[in-house]
């Protein structure tokens, strides 16, 4: 049995700005606290499966170590959970663009994160997939 490897590779980040645009412009949104997300269906073929941007609120948050601390939970988080979402997308070869964006102004403890962000890379697999249960 082979183990796969939690990595969180440059071409998962969301950088491009046009698609951060399209993104906040004509994605789709739900909420699932603590995150509002938004997802949006690419069509790049260079792009990785699910590429992802994590917003911390810097009206919430004033100081950067703050903002930081709670991006890094929320990254491995995603990192350690994406494997089933990522083999769902990569076998229909659906490509997504998803946006997490943090809405509390205190710090959640990172059991909370993690069993959110569970549920809704699932619930994102759930929208983007038709009559798939999973």
């Amino acid at each position: 049995m082979t183990t796969q490897r939690n990595t969180f590779q440059k071409n998962e980040r969301l950088c491009s700005n046009k698609i951060i645009q399209r993104l906040f412009d004509e994605g789709q949104s739900f909420v699932r606290y603590p995150f509002r997300i938004t997802i949006l269906p690419i069509d790049d073929e260079d792009a990785a499966p699910l590429q992802i941007l994590i917003s911390v609120s810097k009206k919430r948050f004033k100081r950067a170590n703050k903002r930081n601390w709670v991006k890094r939970r929320i990254r491995e988080a995603y990192r350690l959970n994406k494997h089933q979402a990522l083999a769902v997308l990569t076998e229909k070869n659906i490509k997504l663009a998803v946006s997490f964006v943090y809405l509390p102004s205190e710090v959640l403890d990172y059991s909370n994160i993690e069993k959110t962000v569970k549920k809704a890379l699932k619930q994102i697999v759930s929208k983007v997939v038709p009559d798939e249960n999973h």
